[in-house]
Protein backbone atom coordinates (compact mmCIF):
# COMPACT_ATOMS: atom_id res chain seq x y z
CA UNK A 1 0.00 0.00 0.00
CA UNK A 2 1.35 3.43 -0.94
CA UNK A 3 1.76 6.23 1.58
CA UNK A 4 -0.84 9.03 1.64
CA UNK A 5 0.41 11.86 -0.55
CA UNK A 6 -0.08 14.86 1.76
CA UNK A 7 -1.34 15.63 5.26
CA UNK A 8 -2.47 18.72 7.12
CA UNK A 9 -3.16 18.87 10.86
CA UNK A 10 -4.70 21.49 13.12
CA UNK A 11 -5.32 21.45 16.86
CA UNK A 12 -8.71 23.11 17.41
CA UNK A 13 -10.51 24.35 20.51
CA UNK A 14 -14.03 25.68 19.90
CA UNK A 15 -16.97 26.89 21.95
CA UNK A 16 -19.66 29.54 22.14
CA UNK A 17 -18.05 31.30 25.12
CA UNK A 18 -14.43 30.68 24.09
CA UNK A 19 -12.06 33.61 24.60
CA UNK A 20 -8.92 32.93 22.53
CA UNK A 21 -6.57 34.74 24.92
CA UNK A 22 -7.68 32.48 27.79
CA UNK A 23 -6.94 29.36 25.73
CA UNK A 24 -3.55 30.77 24.71
CA UNK A 25 -2.70 31.38 28.36
CA UNK A 26 -3.73 27.85 29.36
CA UNK A 27 -1.87 26.16 26.49
CA UNK A 28 1.17 28.43 26.62
CA UNK A 29 1.20 29.50 22.96
CA UNK A 30 -0.47 31.93 20.58
CA UNK A 31 -2.68 30.30 17.93
CA UNK A 32 -2.21 30.30 14.19
CA UNK A 33 -5.77 31.67 13.96
CA UNK A 34 -8.41 32.69 16.48
CA UNK A 35 -11.88 34.21 16.53
CA UNK A 36 -14.39 35.30 19.15
CA UNK A 37 -18.13 34.84 18.89
CA UNK A 38 -19.59 37.88 17.14
CA UNK A 39 -16.34 38.77 15.40
CA UNK A 40 -16.61 39.49 11.65
CA UNK A 41 -15.34 36.67 9.44
CA UNK A 42 -12.22 37.17 7.33
CA UNK A 43 -14.41 38.00 4.34
CA UNK A 44 -16.60 40.28 6.45
CA UNK A 45 -19.69 38.52 5.10
CA UNK A 46 -20.94 37.18 8.45
CA UNK A 47 -20.29 37.13 12.19
CA UNK A 48 -18.73 34.15 13.97
CA UNK A 49 -21.32 32.10 15.87
CA UNK A 50 -18.70 30.56 18.19
CA UNK A 51 -15.17 31.13 19.43
CA UNK A 52 -12.29 29.23 17.87
CA UNK A 53 -8.59 28.73 18.67
CA UNK A 54 -6.47 26.92 16.05
CA UNK A 55 -2.82 25.85 15.98
CA UNK A 56 -1.66 24.50 12.63
CA UNK A 57 1.19 22.08 12.01
CA UNK A 58 3.35 22.35 8.92
CA UNK A 59 1.82 20.56 5.93
CA UNK A 60 3.68 17.34 5.07
CA UNK A 61 4.25 15.79 1.66
CA UNK A 62 4.25 12.80 1.74
CA UNK A 63 2.09 12.58 4.84
CA UNK A 64 3.66 12.47 8.27
CA UNK A 65 0.76 12.64 10.69
CA UNK A 66 2.94 11.33 13.53
CA UNK A 67 5.36 14.18 12.98
CA UNK A 68 2.47 16.65 12.92
CA UNK A 69 1.00 15.33 16.19
CA UNK A 70 4.42 15.56 17.82
CA UNK A 71 4.98 19.07 16.41
CA UNK A 72 1.67 20.32 17.80
CA UNK A 73 1.84 18.63 21.21
CA UNK A 74 5.43 19.76 21.76
CA UNK A 75 4.27 23.39 21.57
CA UNK A 76 1.45 23.21 24.11
CA UNK A 77 1.27 22.34 27.79
CA UNK A 78 1.56 18.69 28.80
CA UNK A 79 -0.42 19.30 32.03
CA UNK A 80 -3.35 16.90 31.80
CA UNK A 81 -5.46 18.95 34.23
CA UNK A 82 -5.36 21.88 31.79
CA UNK A 83 -6.63 19.58 29.05
CA UNK A 84 -9.41 18.28 31.34
CA UNK A 85 -10.52 21.87 32.00
CA UNK A 86 -10.51 22.68 28.30
CA UNK A 87 -12.40 19.47 27.47
CA UNK A 88 -15.12 20.23 30.02
CA UNK A 89 -15.70 23.72 28.61
CA UNK A 90 -15.03 23.34 24.89
CA UNK A 91 -14.80 20.96 21.96
CA UNK A 92 -11.16 19.94 21.47
CA UNK A 93 -9.99 18.03 18.43
CA UNK A 94 -7.10 17.36 16.11
CA UNK A 95 -8.34 17.89 12.58
CA UNK A 96 -6.39 15.95 9.95
CA UNK A 97 -6.80 16.26 6.22
CA UNK A 98 -5.30 13.39 4.23
CA UNK A 99 -4.91 13.83 0.49
CA UNK A 100 -4.43 10.68 -1.56
CA UNK A 101 -2.63 10.52 -4.91
CA UNK A 102 -3.88 7.00 -5.67
CA UNK A 103 -6.97 4.99 -4.80
CA UNK A 104 -5.25 2.79 -2.21
CA UNK A 105 -2.97 4.66 0.17
CA UNK A 106 -2.56 4.33 3.90
CA UNK A 107 -0.85 5.57 7.01
CA UNK A 108 -0.24 4.60 10.62
CA UNK A 109 -0.66 6.56 13.82
CA UNK A 110 1.73 5.45 16.54
CA UNK A 111 0.46 4.06 19.85
CA UNK A 112 2.38 6.84 21.65
CA UNK A 113 0.53 9.53 19.69
CA UNK A 114 -2.85 7.84 20.15
CA UNK A 115 -2.18 7.68 23.90
CA UNK A 116 -1.06 11.32 24.03
CA UNK A 117 -4.22 12.46 22.25
CA UNK A 118 -6.42 10.25 24.43
CA UNK A 119 -4.84 11.38 27.70
CA UNK A 120 -5.60 14.96 26.75
CA UNK A 121 -9.14 14.19 25.61
CA UNK A 122 -8.36 15.35 22.07
CA UNK A 123 -10.78 13.86 19.55
CA UNK A 124 -9.30 12.81 16.21
CA UNK A 125 -11.27 14.25 13.26
CA UNK A 126 -10.41 13.00 9.79
CA UNK A 127 -11.16 14.28 6.31
CA UNK A 128 -9.84 11.89 3.67
CA UNK A 129 -9.66 13.18 0.11
CA UNK A 130 -9.65 10.75 -2.79
CA UNK A 131 -7.48 11.47 -5.78
CA UNK A 132 -9.14 13.49 -8.50
CA UNK A 133 -9.27 12.15 -12.01
CA UNK A 134 -8.66 14.30 -15.05
CA UNK A 135 -11.64 14.37 -17.36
Amino acid sequence: MAQVGRSVATLRVAGVDLVPDEVSELLGIQPTHAQRKGQPSRSGMHLATFGLWRLEARNREPENVNGQVEELLSQVTSKLEVWRVLGRRFEVDLFCGWFMNESNEGLDISPANLLALGERGIQLSLDIYAPTTAE
